[in-house]
């Protein structure tokens, strides 16, 4: 006599599942069919995660049905009503917001030293010096980190080639990103690049806390980190709840830019910040047709500048339209080998001699 679907579920009532009840029992069993002796059907798990437990009752219902008499062949597929469970997604991870406590001047776990790079006033390339000095140092070996501080306007992401955002597994810790041989973070990865942030004094005072407390920066011998131009919550922040190494002060020669500069450094010397030297950017400028070279905003000032307030002057560089491309192409002209990459690499080098990079 043939084998009848009435003998088949009969003998799966009788396996009894793990957690209670049967396949039967609990609806479980789709698609029986028997044709002559051979008998298909499918077990039907409530989701991914429990099939994926039950090969062992597959196999045992396979058994059991292929016992029955006159029954040849029996073919048995696990699978689930529905998609797998998705993973928790890791928690979101919020930038700004009050700064929390903290007993007094800290470093990150790792940075044996941080160099702040301020100007007294924006548009005199302090972010492209910050950029091409990292690049510069990472590639005389140094372990280098660059933290764009200039939460109103960062340009880091941009001349370091970087817009992925940071990853935070747990909603609390950062994990930057690497460009160029340096490892970097910017409020810019964060944040909507076209939308601007609209944030009071303690917003920025906490964001900037965390990009120092919770990024894992790793081992590293220096960290920069690029100020935006002025004298304000920021560079307050820094100066009182860091352990700077000190400061590098960038201007040009033009006279409006050397009050602010002076006001820059001012402010670090009140903040018992040292101030490591000055550099004067866009010193000249060399024609690519001619060869003349013209100082469109004066030239020497903040070597005479340095001169009389008895600060190091760290070296000048010219105004050059490489430089300028390779930042906006987000590959600093620090990483090539140009005049200018050299000038980075000369510059870096002073700093590594004198023990504080």
């Amino acid at each position: 006599m043939a084998v009848t679907r009435e003998d088949v579920l009969a003998a799966l009532a009788r396996l009894e599942l793990p957690d209670g009840g049967t396949l039967v029992s609990r609806d479980m069993v789709r698609a029986l069919g028997v044709d002559g002796g051979a008998v298909r059907f499918v077990i039907e798990a409530p989701d991914a995660a429990i099939a994926a437990k039950m090969e062992p009752q597959r196999q045992a219902a396979e058994a059991a049905v292929k016992a029955l008499a006159d029954v040849t062949s029996v073919s048995v597929v696990l699978t689930a009503h529905g998609p797998a469970p998705k993973a928790p997604a890791a928690p979101s991870l919020k930038i700004g917001g009050h700064p929390k406590p903290q007993a007094g001047p800290t470093r990150p776990s790792g940075v044996q030293r941080i160099l702040a790079v301020g100007s007294g006033k924006g548009g005199v390339g302090k972010s492209t010096v910050s950029s091409n000095l990292a690049v510069a140092l990472a590639r005389e070996g140094r372990r280098v980190g660059l933290l764009d501080a200039d939460i109103y306007g960062p340009s880091q992401p941009r001349m370091m080639g970087v817009s992925k955002r940071p990853a935070s597994p747990d909603g609390k810790t950062i994990i930057p990103l690497k460009a160029h041989g340096v490892t970097m973070m910017s409020i810019g990865l964060m944040m909507d690049p076209d939308k601007a942030i609209v944030w009071r004094g303690p917003m920025l005072m906490g964001a900037l806390q965390q990009m120092l407390g919770q990024v894992e920066w790793g081992e590293l011998d220096v960290l920069i980190v690029d100020l935006p131009p002025g004298t304000g919550d920021v560079q307050l922040t820094l100066c009182q709840k860091t352990e700077l190494t000190g400061a590098i002060v960038v201007s040009t020669p033009q006279d409006v830019a050397l009050l602010d500069a002076r006001k820059a450094i001012d402010m670090f010397n009140t903040l018992k910040t040292p101030v490591l030297g000055l550099i004067e950017n866009m010193s000249t400028y060399t024609c690519p047709e001619c060869g003349h070279e013209a100082h469109i905003f004066g030239h020497g000032g903040v070597r005479d500048e340095a001169k009389k307030m008895g600060i190091p002057f760290l070296g000048a560089l010219p105004i050059d339209l490489e430089t300028r491309l390779a930042g906006d192409a987000g590959t600093p002209i620090a990483a090539g080998d140009s005049i200018m990459a050299v000038a980075y690499t000369t510059l870096a080098k002073r700093l590594i001699d004198g023990g504080v990079a």
